[in-house]
């Protein structure tokens, strides 16, 4: 499912999910759906549905009967699928001038001030949340992770161990690990956390420096090669850029086929380890500097079939084939560099505009937006970002 605001539901639609079928609470304006963990409340989910439909704010607080910890908020949040228009919000709405700052829920800047000018804000929830990350805006990928409740909650990984083989033997579902490892956290101020815990940690990073430093020279050298041996300067230049232009296709189709092949994965610890070595960790883990880029040693295994394929494909010649190579491999170089700097610099005008396309890609919608150094074949594929508006939604 794309990535999407929460609804509005109608308050009469909240009050009549009270059943063990269907049972709905409410803190303020947000709406939770908590049927699924009626089984395993530790007072019974006969408890919880007496208070099911209705405002839980107050008993939740309230020491005489149990005072609720702070994961049991934690758990809630996990269950948050959408926003309630309580009777104080519609008051203010049916006096604003403008009651489409209001609702559909949250409201906007110019809302929140006319709630709080009435008195009527408390409790009103005053940003998006996407649906499939549980994020409201960039700035959310950033926001440090409280490790411990994080694993409390989700019961997914533990940040504070290795995570390679605790994916491997965590025994998830693909459609679990989909949902876990699309929803970002960050570790510690953004340094890494452990992936392997021995002596392979260090062939899991790679700084962004690593990689001009590596393959500048061999493109140089073989663009070198190429020209010197082709006949025609131009002819040279054109099968250059060619290699050049195939590799933002090369991109697309890495990124949207290759990493994003979530629908295909096998539900099988094999196929979900192999996703989180490729790109799930950066979907998890987006703001970690030293793994954003491609490490030489999966890029070499990755580039190899490529030299085979441009060295067929152009059989006819072996210095057009590697002049194709080399534009190809330069492409993939200002791809990486562009990839870390999108995360982690600011940029000129244009790159603000990719940074901003990008990093929507990571907290609202991980199903669009493949594209990083353009929009250019999202365009041509139908799969351009698009960031959603909130609806009223009349649930059924």
């Amino acid at each position: 499912m794309p990535g999407r605001t929460l609804p509005t539901i109608l308050s009469s639609d909240v009050e009549s999910r009270n059943t063990t079928k269907s049972c709905y609470v409410t803190l303020g304006t947000k709406v939770f759906d908590i049927t699924p963990f009626l089984a395993d409340h530790p007072g019974g989910g006969d408890l919880i549905v007496q208070y099911g439909g209705k405002d839980v704010t107050e008993i939740m607080g309230d020491e005489i009967s149990h005072t609720h910890s702070e994961a049991a908020y934690e758990i809630l949040d996990d269950h948050l699928i959408g926003f309630v228009a309580t009777a104080p919000v519609m008051k203010t709405t049916v006096k604003s001038d403008r009651p489409d700052n209001i609702i559909p829920l949250p409201p906007n800047k110019e809302g929140m001030q006319e709630l709080y000018a009435n008195g009527t804000a408390d409790g009103v929830a005053s940003k998006n949340v996407y649906s499939t990350t549980g994020m409201s805006s960039a700035e959310d990928l950033s926001v440090e992770t409280d490790l411990s409740a994080d694993y409390r909650t989700h019961q997914f990984l533990d940040l504070n161990r290795p995570l390679l083989m605790q994916v491997w033997n965590g025994g998830f579902s693909k459609k679990f690990y989909l949902e876990q490892v699309h929803r970002p956290r960050h570790y510690k101020g953004g340094a890494s956390a452990p992936l392997f815990g021995n002596f392979l940690e260090p062939l899991s990073k790679t700084a962004w420096w690593v990689i001009p430093i590596v393959w500048l020279p061999p493109v140089a050298y073989g663009t070198f090669l190429s020209f010197m041996n082709l006949p025609n300067t131009f002819a040279w230049a054109a099968y250059w850029i060619l290699g050049l232009g195939i590799w933002t296709l090369v991109e697309y189709v890495l990124h949207r086929g290759l990493f994003h092949v979530d629908y295909y994965l096998p539900d099988n610890r094999v196929g979900i380890t192999v996703h989180f070595l490729l790109h799930g960790i950066h979907h998890y883990l987006p703001m970690d500097k030293l793994r954003l880029v491609m490490p030489p040693t999966l890029f070499i295994a990755l580039a190899t079939p490529f030299w085979k394929l441009a060295h067929a494909v152009f059989f006819y010649n072996w210095y057009v084939a590697t002049a194709v190579f080399c534009g190809g491999i330069f492409g993939y170089v200002c791809y990486d560099l562009t990839h870390y700097f999108l995360h982690h610099r600011t940029l000129p005008s244009y790159y603000r505009e990719l940074k901003k396309y990008h990093l929507q890609h990571h907290f609202a919608d991980y199903e669009n937006g493949f594209g990083v150094t353009s929009r250019f074949w999202d365009r041509v594929f139908g799969t351009e970002l698009v960031m959603p508006i909130p609806k009223v939604v009349k649930a059924t």
